[in-house]
């Protein structure tokens, strides 16, 4: 085998073990970033959700403080407050999902599922947890879920979650006396769960690995062939001898 031969192969076993190093590489990073940004999203639509929630108890509960006596309104109810809004947000956003789960809530609506009682007393076992991240498969697609913990931070949610004696008669009216009660200061009842669709996701980073390989490989192409063609004239053609 000629040393041209050999440079050759040498030169086309770098571009081969080059570009797959570079591949795996870019794979792995365009994957994490993928991720990142979709945890990101969920973490904006639970902050968002937590604003709405804010916002109903300094400003909507005074506001109708007076009518609630009298009339129960949903309207005044963090969870539901909360819950309406991202519901509407998701008409716009399909797979993009956040839902309030109790263990034990007022509304069956916001009842927990067993994978999201799962998750619930996880937080409930550990105070210091304040996240949880987790990939599901589901019927539709991957996704990935965010949840964090509903604690009992305010006295005064225990007016309608103590005991149904204590609760504002007018909304024992509507949802009964079974479910909703018993809640304590510093009891983590539920999660804020947000799960985001990684199908759209995927499909984008699969489109940005294809395009920047295509571009790596004909740029590490060029400069081997140009390597090549130097050490061509620098070797140079052996001589035939007598």
């Amino acid at each position: 085998m000629g040393v041209r031969t050999k440079i050759n192969l040498g030169l086309l076993a770098a571009f081969v073990l080059g570009t797959g190093m570079l591949g795996s590489f870019a794979w792995n990073a365009i994957q994490q970033n993928a991720r990142a940004e979709l945890v990101r999203e969920a973490q904006m639509i639970t902050a968002q959700a937590s604003a709405i929630r804010g916002y109903t108890v300094t400003e909507i509960q005074p506001l109708l403080a007076e009518q609630s006596r009298t009339r129960f309104l949903p309207h005044t109810i963090p969870a539901f407050a909360a819950s309406s809004t991202e519901r509407d947000f998701s008409k716009g956003y399909p797979g993009y999902i956040y839902k309030e789960a109790a263990l034990n809530p007022t509304n069956p609506g916001h009842r927990a599922t067993p994978a999201e009682t799962a998750i619930i007393n996880d937080f409930r076992k550990d105070a210091a947890l304040k996240s949880i991240i987790r990939t599901l498969d589901t019927p539709d697609g991957p996704v990935i879920s965010v949840s964090r913990p509903l604690k009992i931070g305010n006295k005064a949610c225990l007016i309608c979650h103590s005991t149904p004696d204590v609760a504002p008669a007018s909304m024992v009216d509507v949802y009964g006396s079974e479910n909703g009660y018993g809640w304590s200061v510093d009891e983590t009842i539920g999660a804020q769960i947000t799960t985001v669709p990684m199908r759209a996701a995927e499909e984008r980073a699969r489109e940005l690995f294809i395009r920047f390989m295509t571009g790596a490989a004909g740029i590490y192409g060029v400069a081997l062939l140009l390597v090549g063609i130097i050490l061509h004239f620098a070797v140079g053609t052996p001589k035939a001898t007598a």
